[in-house]
């Protein structure tokens, strides 16, 4: 068996390409992703801070610690930090996505790295390799074998996630290539997540970025300490992928091939709406058609073309995506989410409260919103919306959105990202001077030290 391992790993190709990045070597694109990287989290972990989800992660965590918890005056251990931010920074499903993957990648590298750094190692510069370092692998990571992780029941963020900070980690605290390629081995097997939250709205989606964050941190201080883990953690016979992708055949080039010279992490998208990604081209769809004059209650019947890997986290049980069983359910429910879209103008972190989610007008739409599926959309590679209106009246109204709005074809501003902080700070209770106040904190967070603490309250 031993001689059928190879000469070199997958994991070993990629640690010496992790540890020949030096801080200060990143493009200025990079760069300045892994600042709206942090903003935007920092944002979404204060819009989440009151959150019922969130008191509860923050309670079952039984280490104090030095750490920051941001929006919280308790402090954790590192781990417990990562895992509460993180949770927090996921909770509303607001947070970036990679679109070729799907992958969440800020809600786990940020927290597990901006925690390691504040409790080991707070250089600002190492804290930014170790962001890009960790964002890059995370979301390389899901385009070796794509859609078969989702397809095999699990997501891909958690299974993921857990390397990329792994690997974020390993960056920002020095470790050297065998170290990383341990920690890597390690993380291995700390990864999980399975999506049948889907089935009620449970709330264990929201976990998944916190555990892959706290996890990471935790393979790569074990990896520092000596503790060693599987090389061929990727490709071999029981890896990573034959566990979670049923198999070991894939494309490891696009993981290795040009790292640390291309970077996919330029592309990170953030989104509009605080829902399932795949749906938020709907919502422009549905918007517009409102736009039109068009009254809900001409509308006879609503199909949307879709890709058929959505369909089983975003379409089916149709019955259960038209009337979602709670606002959780309802932030992956297309029938609802474009109904929302198309009778108030757009969706909002209001849109999920249970008053909201029995409105008779919104479902009365969601009811004749239905689906067939187009063989050629090009998900995952892009995210796209076609609505296709049937009117009492004989008519047909049809709306397109070719890509996701925020994404690489249609980018937020640096300004966007902001704004969207200062709305989310103001949803989590913040006061606009203390938002401010954190905004010029965050502008030169990579350029000094890591020091967090104005951020417990």
């Amino acid at each position: 068996m031993a001689s059928e391992l190879p000469k070199t790993s997958v994991a070993e190709t990629l640690a010496e390409k992790i540890v020949a990045l030096k801080a200060g070597s990143l493009p200025a694109t990079t760069t300045r992703k892994c600042e709206d990287l942090l903003i935007d989290v920092v944002g979404l972990c204060v819009t989440a801070r009151n959150e019922d989800y969130v008191a509860s992660a923050l309670a079952g965590w039984d280490d104090d610690g030095p750490c920051t918890v941001i929006g919280h005056q308790r402090t954790l251990n590192a781990a417990g930090a990562a895992f509460v931010n993180g949770t927090a920074a996921h909770g509303e499903d607001f947070d970036d996505t990679f679109e070729g993957g799907p992958v969440h990648a800020g809600a786990v590298i940020v927290p597990a790295v901006l925690a390691a750094c504040e409790r080991h190692n707070s250089d600002g510069g190492m804290a930014l390799i170790g962001i890009a370092v960790g964002t890059e692998v995370l979301c390389r990571l899901s385009l070796v074998v794509p859609k078969a992780v989702h397809e095999a029941g699990f997501h891909p963020t958690a299974i993921f996630g857990a390397m990329g900070a792994a690997s974020g980690v390993g960056a920002a605290l020095g470790l050297n290539a065998r170290q990383i390629v341990d920690a890597l081995g390690i993380a291995g097997s700390m990864a999980g997540g399975i999506i049948e939250y889907l089935a009620e709205g449970a709330w264990t989606k929201r976990l998944h970025a916190g555990w892959a964050a706290q996890s990471g941190i935790r393979a790569a201080l074990l990896a520092r300490a000596g503790f060693v883990g599987p090389r061929t953690v990727f490709e071999g016979v029981h890896g990573l992928f034959h566990g979670f992708a049923h198999t070991t055949h894939g494309d490891y080039e696009a993981l290795t091939a040009d790292f640390g010279r291309r970077w996919v992490t330029d592309t990170l998208a953030f989104k509009p709406y605080p829902c399932g990604t795949m749906a938020q081209p709907y919502i422009d769809c549905a918007r517009r058609l409102a736009a039109r004059g068009i009254r809900s209650e001409d509308i006879r019947e609503i199909v949307c073309e879709v890709a058929e890997g959505t369909v089983h986290r975003l379409w089916e049980p149709l019955a259960d995506k038209q009337l979602p069983r709670n606002g959780y359910a309802a932030k992956f429910a297309t029938p609802y989410l474009l109904a929302t879209g198309f009778v108030r103008g757009g969706v909002g972190l209001g849109a999920f409260t249970q008053e909201a989610i029995r409105d008779s007008s919104l479902l009365a739409l969601a009811a004749k919103v239905k689906y067939v599926i187009d063989p050629e959309n090009p998900y995952p590679n892009n995210y796209t919306g076609h609505v296709r209106a049937a009117m009492n009246d004989g008519s047909v109204v049809e709306e397109r959105q070719p890509y996701l709005r925020g994404g690489a074809q249609e980018p937020l501003t640096r300004q966007d990202v902001t704004d969207k902080f200062a709305l989310n700070a103001q949803h989590g209770g913040w006061m606009r001077a203390q938002s401010d106040a954190t905004l010029k904190l965050l502008a030169g967070s990579y350029q000094g030290k890591i020091d967090l603490s104005a951020l417990r309250s």
